[in-house]
């Protein structure tokens, strides 16, 4: 049995070596890893990545990272490229042919199928001097000493070269767009980014249930209006104007005063001037305004006009945070 020392020890071993041959990349930037980035930049079609076996997988995750980063990509894999997939590399699209060896039997085939199309090739590959790194336009060298395992043989460190390139060029191409936070959540609307720099109060907003009532409603009416409403709130509208709001809260407060809810009314038991804002408002300030004042709710106006109630649980729900 292998000791947790040892087991640990081998995590640490490889993880060190993994990190070492990133850091040798670094040695290898030079004018084609920079006239691949502005070739990039440039482009107006596609870039195409493929590979075959483990450097596909790597293709797959750069070609995610790209598209949410501004830079339009799709996946080909090398192996059914050759058998009818080459129809997705149009004319002007860049193709990265991703190889540790440069000299896979498909990559053999693809390349000149490639090179005959006029597609600007871009190789990266552990050997530039392979067949794939010679007939690139431009190469980036994804060498590494060997792998990290004992044998010598799973794809560990090349394959880390690669997905780490592969970043490189990401973020090189991020800086050239001057791609913003605001960008980014374009890209992933459903995220929690995304929701954070796109989401508004009106898209949380159930405008048709708005909990209201009168100043001279009742206090039953008032409990009526706040347990249909599900907020914990209801608002208090004199000529249709928020004047004050009535939370639960607010409720068990006059109960502990008083034995009897007889002749008491919304007027006498709301706080005014309640905190409001606008539906335009992104739904993180209205989170940061809530935390602001420790409260759990906003009301909702559109210069005088009352549109509802936002609740903390709406916008937890939404996972905003």
């Amino acid at each position: 049995m292998i000791t947790k020392e040892a087991l640990v020890e081998c995590a640490r071993r490889t993880l060190l070596s993994e990190s070492v041959s990133i850091a040798k990349l670094a040695e290898f930037l030079d004018d084609s890893f920079v006239a691949v980035v502005e070739l990039l930049f440039q482009t107006q079609g596609r870039l195409v990545i493929t590979g075959i076996g483990k450097s596909a997988i790597i293709a797959q995750k750069i070609v995610a990272t790209l598209n949410s980063t501004g830079t339009p990509a799709l996946f080909l894999h090398a192996s059914e490229a050759i058998h009818g997939d080459l129809g997705m590399v149009q004319p002007g699209d860049p193709v990265l042919c991703i190889s540790k060896s440069g000299n896979s039997p498909e990559i053999k085939v693809l390349v000149p199928l490639l090179k005959r199309q006029g597609n600007v090739l871009i190789g990266m590959t552990g050997n530039p001097e392979s067949y794939l790194g010679k007939a690139s336009d431009y190469v980036l060298n994804t060498w590494v000493e060997r792998e990290s395992d004992p044998n010598n043989l799973a794809p560990t460190n090349s394959t880390t070269a690669q997905l780490a390139m592969g970043d490189a060029l990401a973020v090189c191409l991020i800086e050239m767009r001057q791609f913003t936070a605001e960008d980014f959540a374009l890209y992933h609307p459903g995220g929690a980014l995304g929701k954070k720099l796109l989401l508004k109060v009106n898209d949380l907003l159930d405008t048709a249930h708005r909990p209201m009532v009168a100043p001279d409603s009742d206090i039953k009416q008032v409990i009526v209006s706040i347990s249909e409403g599900r907020l914990g709130v209801t608002a208090v509208l004199e000529a249709e104007q928020v004047i004050g709001i009535i939370t639960d809260g607010d409720i068990r407060r006059m109960l502990n005063k008083t034995e009897t809810i007889t002749g008491w009314k919304a007027r006498d038991i709301m706080t005014v001037n309640p905190k409001t804002i606008a539906p335009d408002t992104l739904v993180v300030d209205a989170l940061n305004r809530m935390e602001q004042y420790a409260i759990t709710q906003l009301v909702v106006v559109e210069g005088t006009q009352y549109l509802g109630v936002i609740h903390l649980h709406d916008i937890l729900k939404e996972g905003v945070v």
